[in-house]
């Protein structure tokens, strides 16, 4: 992970480089930074007049936040089968099921693996010997 540099390097950088101190190439070898991030400092103080840090984690936010997460959990609690699209429609929120399931993960909680529906009438299948001349092979066949 990159550590953010100081304003005050960055200052000093760019007053070094005002100063013709030395080329772009010069004052990064000289405060032991790289040439991009000359360049970088250059580039953001000629489009924003700001040399602070931008911010690491801009770009879209989550949809799911912190209350999101306490129903969450708290439904689980009360019913732990409830399937993603139930806790989706639940929380009244437009996003995927991924992004319940990653939040889900996050927090170390399990959910139901399959869409609820009506119980299967047939019953479990299971392998059991039939009758006599069949010897003892194995046959699929369906409780009665």
């Amino acid at each position: 992970m990159r550590k953010t540099i100081s304003l005050d390097l960055r200052e000093r950088i760019l007053a070094a480089y005002d100063q013709k101190e030395g080329t772009r190439e010069e004052v990064a070898h000289r405060f032991r930074v790289s040439l991009g991030l000359v360049k970088k400092l250059l580039q953001q103080r000629r489009r924003t007049g700001d040399l602070r840090p931008r911010h690491h984690h801009s770009g879209r936010k989550p949809m799911l936040v912190q209350s999101h997460q306490q129903k969450l959990r708290e439904w689980l609690a009360r019913k732990p089968d409830l399937t993603l699209e139930e806790l989706r429609r639940a929380l009244a929120v437009r996003c995927t099921l991924q992004a319940i399931h990653y939040v889900l993960e996050r927090m170390g909680l399990t959910y139901k693996k399959r869409h609820s529906g009506r119980v299967n009438k047939t019953g479990p299948t299971s392998g059991r010997l039939v009758g006599a001349g069949f010897g003892n092979k194995r046959l699929l066949t369906r409780p009665a």
